[in-house]
C-alpha cells in the first residue's frame, strides 16, 4: 500500500538560508492562506519513524515510510506482538492501512522521552480511498489497545504558529514537543485532490 503523503509546512522555506528558515507569512500552498482563520484541529507531532501496518488480501504486513525502509528490530518485534493478524483481518475485511509513528528509546535523539522501549502510535487510517475521521481513528486505537496521537488544541493557523514559536510541553512528559500537525475541523482537499493538512515544528523558530 502507498506510503504516507508528504505534509507541507505552513510557510515556504527561505532559499537564501538553504531552506533552513521559514518565510513567515508566505504560505506554502494557497489553501492555507484562504483557510488560515478557520478552525483547525491540532495534534502533537512525534519525533520518530513512519510505520505502516497494511491489511490486504487476508494478510498483514509491516512497512516503513517507503517499501525500502528498514524497521528497527525492536520496533518490528513490538509490531508483531501488538497486532494480531486474525483480529486485523476481521476488522478490515476489505483492507486498510494504519499509519503511525514508531517512537521510543533508540529512535531519533531523545526518543526515550516518549517510551523506554519502542512502540507504535497511530495517527491516520485509510480504507480504500477514504481517510477516516478522527473519531474513527480513536475508536480503532482503543479496540486495538494502542495509543493515538493526542489532540492538543483547536484554533487558527495563527494560533498554531504562536504555539510553536513559544514552545509547549509534550503530552508524553516534561520535555518540549516536536511540533504540531493540523487539519481543518472539516476534512478538505485541494483542487488536485490532495489532503489539506499542514505541520510546523518548534525547531523552525530556533
Amino acid at each position: 500500500m502507498k506510503q504516507y503523503h508528504k505534509i507541507q509546512t505552513i510557510y515556504k522555506r527561505d532559499p537564501a538560508t538553504k531552506h533552513k528558515t521559514l518565510l513567515l507569512g508566505e504560505f506554502s500552498v494557497p489553501e492555507f492562506g484562504y483557510l488560515q482563520d478557520n478552525e483547525w484541529v491540532f495534534t502533537e507531532k512525534i519525533d520518530g519513524t513512519n510505520i505502516r501496518v497494511m491489511v490486504q488480501d487476508g494478510r498483514v504486513e509491516f512497512g516503513g515510510k517507503t517499501d525500502q525502509a528498514q524497521i528497527p528490530a525492536r520496533l518490528e518485534g513490538h509490531l508483531r506482538e501488538t497486532f494480531d493478524a486474525e483480529t486485523l483481518v476481521r476488522m478490515f475485511a476489505d483492507g486498510t492501512c494504519l499509519y503511525g509513528e514508531g517512537c521510543g528509546a533508540g529512535i531519533q535523539k531523545g526518543g526515550g522521552n516518549y517510551y523506554q522501549d519502542q512502540r507504535f502510535v497511530l495517527f491516520d487510517v485509510k480504507v480504500g480511498e477514504w481517510w477516516l475521521k478522527r473519531e474513527a481513528v480513536e475508536d480503532i486505537a482503543a479496540e486495538l489497545g494502542i495509543p493515538a496521537v493526542p489532540v492538543i488544541g483547536r484554533g487558527t493557523l495563527g494560533d498554531l504558529v504562536e504555539m510553536c514559536q513559544n514552545g509547549f510541553t509534550s503530552q508524553w512528559g516534561e520535555f518540549p514537543a516536536e511540533g504540531i500537525v493540523a487539519r481543518p475541523a472539516v476534512d478538505l482537499r485541494t483542487r488536485g485532490g490532495q489532503r489539506i493538512i499542514t505541520k510546523l515544528k518548534r525547531k523552525d523558530f530556533r
